[in-house]
């Protein structure tokens, strides 16, 4: 009996264990779910937000805010076309590493630029919007040409892929119509010749001394056979027997 209690309570703290570890596993996705959901949600906000300021305020606060949203554009289509590049080819990890650079660069400025969006001193943001400008232009041609170079890459590999699919298609199509293919046929035999007049007939013998026709009687011909007469009409039973006709 104490085994069996030891087995029970055993099993118990096992289902106990792993129902803790399947609701700490959900809870832990529904919350990274829940994060995913509220970070997105606010960068859309914040997109929102940085395009009515690009619009509404004049000269360089409105061209900061310009700044911002061309910077985290170009920044997020990167990200999101080299990761989902990156699922199917495995060698673009030197250029996810290299992005990774360029995000650290890229976030530096971000939070430079978000400072300068509340400067007072207007001359001051004037005067540092060249280099700003410049910096801004340097990090999203880096990252757009990650990302369109990702693109080329992944096309080229579609269209090889599409080109060495149609010649295995065109072989294929070509083996499945091999009967339109014209065989050229045997040559028929040739026909035998025909045996000269003077030969004589297969399986006869000409005598050695053959009888000399005499000057005075004409030579006896051999009696040819009449026309064969025609073979009798086959009679059947359902016709009627012929009658004679009456001479008298």
């Amino acid at each position: 009996m104490e085994a069996v209690f030891a087995v029970v309570a055993l099993l118990f703290v096992l289902f106990v264990v792993l129902g803790v570890y399947a609701t700490v596993k959900v809870v832990g996705a529904a919350k990274r779910g829940a994060d995913r959901h509220l970070t997105q949600a606010r960068r859309t906000v914040e997109d929102h937000t940085l395009r009515a300021k690009a619009f509404v305020q004049p000269g360089a606060a409105g061209e900061v805010a310009q700044l911002r949203l061309k910077l985290r554009t170009a920044m997020r289509a990167t990200q999101d076309a080299l990761e989902a590049a990156s699922a199917e080819d495995a060698s673009l990890k030197e250029s996810l590493d290299l992005f990774q650079r360029l995000s650290a660069h890229g976030h530096e400025l971000d939070g430079e630029l978000r400072r300068l969006e509340s400067e007072p001193d207007r001359t001051t943001l004037a005067a540092r919007l060249p280099g700003l400008r410049e910096r801004t232009e340097r990090i999203t041609t880096s990252a757009d040409s990650l990302r369109w170079a990702a693109r080329d890459r992944a096309h080229r590999f579609a269209e090889d892929d599409l080109d060495s699919l149609s010649e295995q298609i065109d072989m294929e199509a070509g083996a499945l119509r091999h009967w339109t293919t014209t065989e050229p046929s045997p040559a028929p035999p040739p026909w035998p010749e025909a045996p000269a007049a003077d030969a004589p007939a297969a399986g006869r013998t000409r005598p050695d001394n053959p009888k000399p026709a005499s000057s005075g009687e004409p030579e006896q011909q051999p009696a040819r056979p009449a026309i064969t007469p025609p073979a009798p009409r086959p009679t059947y039973p359902w016709q009627k027997k012929h009658r004679p006709e009456n001479t008298t």
